[in-house]
Protein backbone atom coordinates (compact mmCIF):
# COMPACT_ATOMS: atom_id res chain seq x y z
CA UNK A 1 0.00 0.00 0.00
CA UNK A 2 2.57 2.14 0.44
CA UNK A 3 3.79 1.83 -3.34
CA UNK A 4 -0.07 3.23 -4.05
CA UNK A 5 -0.19 6.05 -1.55
CA UNK A 6 3.07 7.19 -2.94
CA UNK A 7 2.20 7.25 -6.27
CA UNK A 8 -1.39 8.88 -5.67
CA UNK A 9 0.84 11.92 -4.44
CA UNK A 10 2.75 12.27 -7.67
CA UNK A 11 1.61 15.06 -10.14
CA UNK A 12 1.27 12.26 -12.95
CA UNK A 13 0.46 14.82 -16.00
CA UNK A 14 3.54 17.24 -14.92
CA UNK A 15 5.96 15.17 -14.42
CA UNK A 16 4.52 12.99 -18.06
CA UNK A 17 4.75 16.39 -20.18
CA UNK A 18 8.13 17.15 -18.60
CA UNK A 19 9.52 13.77 -19.79
CA UNK A 20 7.80 14.25 -23.18
CA UNK A 21 9.65 17.93 -23.73
CA UNK A 22 12.98 15.66 -22.87
CA UNK A 23 12.05 13.05 -24.79
CA UNK A 24 12.14 15.01 -27.80
CA UNK A 25 15.02 17.19 -27.29
CA UNK A 26 17.52 16.79 -30.06
CA UNK A 27 20.40 18.17 -28.28
CA UNK A 28 23.25 15.59 -29.30
CA UNK A 29 24.99 15.25 -25.65
CA UNK A 30 21.44 14.51 -24.28
CA UNK A 31 19.95 12.18 -26.47
CA UNK A 32 23.28 10.07 -26.96
CA UNK A 33 23.13 9.94 -23.66
CA UNK A 34 19.55 9.14 -22.93
CA UNK A 35 19.71 5.98 -25.68
CA UNK A 36 22.95 4.88 -24.18
CA UNK A 37 21.43 4.16 -21.53
CA UNK A 38 18.36 2.27 -22.34
CA UNK A 39 20.53 0.15 -24.59
CA UNK A 40 23.53 -0.85 -22.02
CA UNK A 41 20.83 -1.32 -19.31
CA UNK A 42 17.84 -2.94 -20.87
CA UNK A 43 20.26 -4.86 -23.41
CA UNK A 44 18.50 -3.51 -26.18
CA UNK A 45 18.64 -5.53 -29.63
CA UNK A 46 19.41 -2.76 -32.17
CA UNK A 47 20.18 -5.47 -34.80
CA UNK A 48 16.75 -5.83 -35.54
CA UNK A 49 15.75 -2.45 -36.23
CA UNK A 50 15.34 -0.49 -39.58
CA UNK A 51 17.82 1.73 -38.14
CA UNK A 52 20.39 -0.03 -36.09
CA UNK A 53 22.62 3.31 -35.75
CA UNK A 54 22.01 4.68 -32.40
CA UNK A 55 24.01 8.00 -33.23
CA UNK A 56 21.12 8.40 -35.85
CA UNK A 57 18.01 9.07 -34.26
CA UNK A 58 17.29 12.46 -34.30
CA UNK A 59 15.59 12.51 -30.17
CA UNK A 60 15.21 10.01 -27.83
CA UNK A 61 11.75 9.78 -28.70
CA UNK A 62 12.41 8.51 -32.55
CA UNK A 63 14.86 6.00 -30.77
CA UNK A 64 12.29 4.48 -28.71
CA UNK A 65 9.35 4.07 -31.08
CA UNK A 66 12.02 2.98 -33.74
CA UNK A 67 10.67 1.02 -36.54
CA UNK A 68 11.96 -2.74 -37.22
CA UNK A 69 13.49 -4.27 -39.67
CA UNK A 70 11.13 -5.88 -42.79
CA UNK A 71 10.68 -9.41 -41.58
CA UNK A 72 12.06 -9.06 -38.26
CA UNK A 73 8.80 -10.15 -36.56
CA UNK A 74 7.07 -12.86 -39.33
CA UNK A 75 3.34 -13.88 -38.64
CA UNK A 76 1.98 -16.99 -37.49
CA UNK A 77 1.15 -19.05 -40.89
CA UNK A 78 -1.85 -19.94 -39.66
CA UNK A 79 -4.83 -17.46 -40.80
CA UNK A 80 -6.63 -18.58 -37.57
CA UNK A 81 -3.84 -17.33 -35.46
CA UNK A 82 -4.84 -14.90 -32.84
CA UNK A 83 -1.77 -13.04 -33.16
CA UNK A 84 0.25 -11.14 -30.21
CA UNK A 85 -0.39 -7.36 -30.66
CA UNK A 86 3.05 -6.14 -28.95
CA UNK A 87 6.50 -7.13 -27.94
CA UNK A 88 6.62 -7.67 -23.92
CA UNK A 89 5.95 -10.15 -21.17
CA UNK A 90 2.58 -11.42 -20.45
CA UNK A 91 0.92 -9.84 -17.36
CA UNK A 92 -2.32 -11.71 -17.17
CA UNK A 93 -4.65 -14.03 -19.78
CA UNK A 94 -7.48 -15.88 -19.92
CA UNK A 95 -11.12 -15.98 -19.48
CA UNK A 96 -13.00 -12.58 -18.36
CA UNK A 97 -15.36 -13.61 -15.67
CA UNK A 98 -18.89 -12.43 -15.55
CA UNK A 99 -16.90 -8.89 -16.87
CA UNK A 100 -14.57 -9.05 -14.54
CA UNK A 101 -10.52 -9.55 -15.51
CA UNK A 102 -7.51 -10.67 -13.47
CA UNK A 103 -5.11 -7.85 -12.51
CA UNK A 104 -2.56 -9.51 -10.43
CA UNK A 105 -3.15 -12.18 -7.50
CA UNK A 106 -6.09 -10.98 -5.36
CA UNK A 107 -7.00 -8.07 -7.66
CA UNK A 108 -9.56 -7.49 -10.56
CA UNK A 109 -11.72 -4.84 -12.04
CA UNK A 110 -14.09 -5.01 -14.88
CA UNK A 111 -14.74 -4.56 -18.51
CA UNK A 112 -17.11 -1.98 -18.01
CA UNK A 113 -14.60 -0.04 -15.85
CA UNK A 114 -11.54 -0.14 -18.39
CA UNK A 115 -13.73 0.77 -21.10
CA UNK A 116 -16.06 3.33 -19.41
CA UNK A 117 -19.30 1.91 -20.69
CA UNK A 118 -21.02 -0.53 -19.89
CA UNK A 119 -23.02 -1.27 -22.93
CA UNK A 120 -19.95 -1.58 -24.66
CA UNK A 121 -18.29 -4.43 -21.34
CA UNK A 122 -21.44 -6.50 -22.04
CA UNK A 123 -20.01 -8.17 -25.15
CA UNK A 124 -17.27 -9.30 -23.35
CA UNK A 125 -18.80 -10.52 -20.55
CA UNK A 126 -17.34 -14.56 -20.50
CA UNK A 127 -14.72 -13.51 -23.21
CA UNK A 128 -11.34 -13.66 -23.17
CA UNK A 129 -8.06 -11.37 -22.52
CA UNK A 130 -4.54 -10.93 -23.13
CA UNK A 131 -2.01 -7.69 -21.24
CA UNK A 132 0.94 -7.34 -22.54
CA UNK A 133 3.22 -5.07 -20.37
CA UNK A 134 6.16 -3.28 -22.50
CA UNK A 135 9.33 -2.66 -20.43
CA UNK A 136 11.82 0.06 -21.71
CA UNK A 137 13.91 -3.19 -24.04
CA UNK A 138 10.99 -3.83 -26.04
CA UNK A 139 9.90 -2.82 -29.81
CA UNK A 140 6.65 -0.11 -28.82
CA UNK A 141 4.60 -0.11 -31.92
CA UNK A 142 1.45 -2.11 -31.37
CA UNK A 143 -0.11 -4.31 -34.45
CA UNK A 144 -3.15 -6.21 -35.20
CA UNK A 145 -4.21 -9.52 -33.75
CA UNK A 146 -6.64 -9.77 -36.97
CA UNK A 147 -7.92 -8.62 -39.45
CA UNK A 148 -10.38 -5.75 -38.44
CA UNK A 149 -12.71 -2.57 -39.08
CA UNK A 150 -12.69 0.47 -36.75
CA UNK A 151 -15.64 1.29 -35.16
CA UNK A 152 -15.35 3.66 -32.75
CA UNK A 153 -12.51 5.37 -30.47
CA UNK A 154 -12.46 6.14 -26.62
CA UNK A 155 -10.26 8.43 -25.15
CA UNK A 156 -11.08 8.51 -21.23
CA UNK A 157 -9.05 10.59 -18.70
CA UNK A 158 -6.97 8.94 -15.90
CA UNK A 159 -4.34 8.82 -13.26
CA UNK A 160 -1.23 7.86 -14.90
CA UNK A 161 0.41 5.38 -12.57
CA UNK A 162 3.23 3.27 -13.19
CA UNK A 163 2.49 -0.17 -14.54
CA UNK A 164 5.43 -1.98 -13.95
CA UNK A 165 4.79 -5.46 -11.92
CA UNK A 166 5.45 -4.36 -8.80
CA UNK A 167 2.88 -1.14 -8.88
CA UNK A 168 0.05 -3.88 -10.85
CA UNK A 169 0.85 -5.84 -7.96
CA UNK A 170 -0.22 -3.03 -5.95
CA UNK A 171 -2.63 -0.85 -6.92
CA UNK A 172 -6.43 -1.62 -7.15
CA UNK A 173 -7.77 -1.12 -10.48
CA UNK A 174 -4.63 0.50 -11.76
CA UNK A 175 -5.49 -0.25 -15.75
CA UNK A 176 -8.73 1.19 -15.26
CA UNK A 177 -7.80 3.96 -13.39
CA UNK A 178 -5.27 5.20 -15.86
CA UNK A 179 -5.68 7.30 -18.80
CA UNK A 180 -5.96 5.11 -21.77
CA UNK A 181 -7.49 4.97 -25.40
CA UNK A 182 -9.89 1.74 -26.00
CA UNK A 183 -10.12 1.01 -29.77
CA UNK A 184 -13.07 -0.85 -30.94
CA UNK A 185 -12.97 -2.90 -34.20
CA UNK A 186 -15.05 -5.55 -36.03
CA UNK A 187 -13.47 -9.19 -37.12
CA UNK A 188 -14.04 -12.28 -38.83
CA UNK A 189 -15.01 -13.36 -35.18
CA UNK A 190 -17.15 -10.27 -34.17
CA UNK A 191 -16.25 -7.20 -32.12
CA UNK A 192 -12.51 -6.76 -30.40
CA UNK A 193 -11.14 -4.46 -28.69
CA UNK A 194 -7.21 -3.29 -28.11
CA UNK A 195 -6.81 -0.71 -25.39
CA UNK A 196 -4.07 1.29 -25.12
CA UNK A 197 -2.93 2.07 -21.16
CA UNK A 198 -1.01 5.07 -20.54
CA UNK A 199 1.46 5.04 -17.29
CA UNK A 200 3.58 7.31 -15.66
CA UNK A 201 6.31 8.65 -17.55
CA UNK A 202 4.68 7.72 -20.72
CA UNK A 203 4.72 11.21 -22.90
CA UNK A 204 1.96 9.81 -26.00
CA UNK A 205 -0.24 7.26 -27.58
CA UNK A 206 -0.53 7.44 -31.44
CA UNK A 207 -2.68 5.72 -33.97
CA UNK A 208 -1.88 5.28 -37.37
CA UNK A 209 -5.12 6.66 -38.60
CA UNK A 210 -5.20 9.44 -36.51
CA UNK A 211 -2.11 10.86 -34.98
CA UNK A 212 -1.43 11.63 -31.60
CA UNK A 213 -4.16 10.63 -29.01
CA UNK A 214 -2.41 11.47 -25.73
CA UNK A 215 -1.63 14.15 -25.45
CA UNK A 216 -3.74 16.22 -24.78
CA UNK A 217 -4.43 14.87 -21.94
CA UNK A 218 -8.65 14.11 -21.49
CA UNK A 219 -10.86 16.53 -18.94
CA UNK A 220 -13.94 13.91 -20.01
CA UNK A 221 -14.82 11.02 -21.81
CA UNK A 222 -14.45 11.97 -25.44
CA UNK A 223 -15.44 9.09 -28.04
CA UNK A 224 -15.10 9.23 -31.80
CA UNK A 225 -17.02 7.33 -34.17
CA UNK A 226 -15.04 5.87 -37.29
CA UNK A 227 -17.88 3.89 -38.69
CA UNK A 228 -18.05 4.56 -42.70
CA UNK A 229 -14.51 5.87 -42.51
CA UNK A 230 -12.71 2.45 -44.83
CA UNK A 231 -10.30 1.77 -42.12
CA UNK A 232 -9.81 -1.58 -42.21
CA UNK A 233 -6.44 -3.00 -40.65
CA UNK A 234 -4.72 -6.34 -41.93
CA UNK A 235 -3.78 -8.70 -39.07
CA UNK A 236 0.09 -7.94 -38.46
CA UNK A 237 -0.57 -4.57 -39.71
CA UNK A 238 0.93 -1.64 -37.07
CA UNK A 239 -1.64 -0.07 -35.58
CA UNK A 240 -0.01 2.51 -32.65
CA UNK A 241 2.58 2.90 -30.79
CA UNK A 242 3.51 4.10 -27.49
CA UNK A 243 5.66 7.30 -26.80
CA UNK A 244 6.95 5.34 -23.84
CA UNK A 245 6.40 2.14 -22.58
CA UNK A 246 3.03 0.57 -21.43
CA UNK A 247 0.30 -1.94 -21.56
CA UNK A 248 -1.84 -3.05 -24.00
CA UNK A 249 -4.95 -4.87 -22.93
CA UNK A 250 -6.73 -7.42 -25.78
CA UNK A 251 -10.58 -7.95 -25.56
CA UNK A 252 -12.49 -10.86 -27.68
CA UNK A 253 -15.89 -11.74 -26.65
CA UNK A 254 -16.98 -15.23 -25.65
CA UNK A 255 -16.34 -18.21 -28.46
CA UNK A 256 -14.41 -15.74 -30.79
CA UNK A 257 -10.99 -17.25 -29.84
CA UNK A 258 -9.32 -20.06 -27.72
CA UNK A 259 -6.37 -18.62 -26.15
CA UNK A 260 -3.09 -21.41 -26.26
CA UNK A 261 -2.43 -22.83 -23.12
CA UNK A 262 0.70 -21.53 -21.38
CA UNK A 263 0.05 -17.81 -21.54
CA UNK A 264 1.46 -17.80 -18.35
CA UNK A 265 2.61 -13.98 -16.36
CA UNK A 266 5.35 -12.81 -17.45
CA UNK A 267 6.23 -14.87 -20.88
CA UNK A 268 7.74 -13.49 -22.95
CA UNK A 269 5.85 -12.91 -26.01
CA UNK A 270 6.40 -10.86 -29.50
CA UNK A 271 4.55 -9.33 -32.26
CA UNK A 272 3.21 -11.84 -34.70
CA UNK A 273 3.55 -14.80 -32.71
CA UNK A 274 0.23 -16.96 -32.22
CA UNK A 275 -1.47 -16.85 -28.71
CA UNK A 276 -4.74 -18.47 -29.58
CA UNK A 277 -6.92 -19.43 -32.37
CA UNK A 278 -9.93 -17.88 -33.82
CA UNK A 279 -13.27 -19.60 -34.13
CA UNK A 280 -13.97 -22.69 -35.48
CA UNK A 281 -16.59 -21.34 -37.09
CA UNK A 282 -15.49 -19.23 -39.22
CA UNK A 283 -11.78 -21.10 -39.50
CA UNK A 284 -12.87 -24.68 -39.63
CA UNK A 285 -9.79 -26.56 -40.35
CA UNK A 286 -7.26 -28.60 -40.04
CA UNK A 287 -4.46 -25.96 -39.76
CA UNK A 288 -2.34 -26.79 -36.75
CA UNK A 289 -2.61 -25.14 -33.70
CA UNK A 290 -0.48 -21.86 -33.52
CA UNK A 291 2.23 -22.33 -31.94
CA UNK A 292 4.90 -19.21 -29.73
Amino acid sequence: MRLASLQTLLPHRALSAIVCRAARWTWSPWKSLLIRQVVRRYRVDLGEAAQPDPAAYPHFDAFFTRALKPGARPLAPDPAALLCPADGRISQAGRIDAGRLLQAKGRHFTVAELLADAAAADVYRDGTFVTVYLSPRDYHRVHMPQDGTLVETVHVPGRLFSVAPSAVAAIPRLFARNERLACHFEGPCGPFAVVMVGALLVSGVETVWGGMQIPPYARRIAGRDWRGQGIRLSRGAEMARFHMGSTVILLLPAGAAALIDDLDPERAVRVGTGIGRLSESIFPTSARPPTM
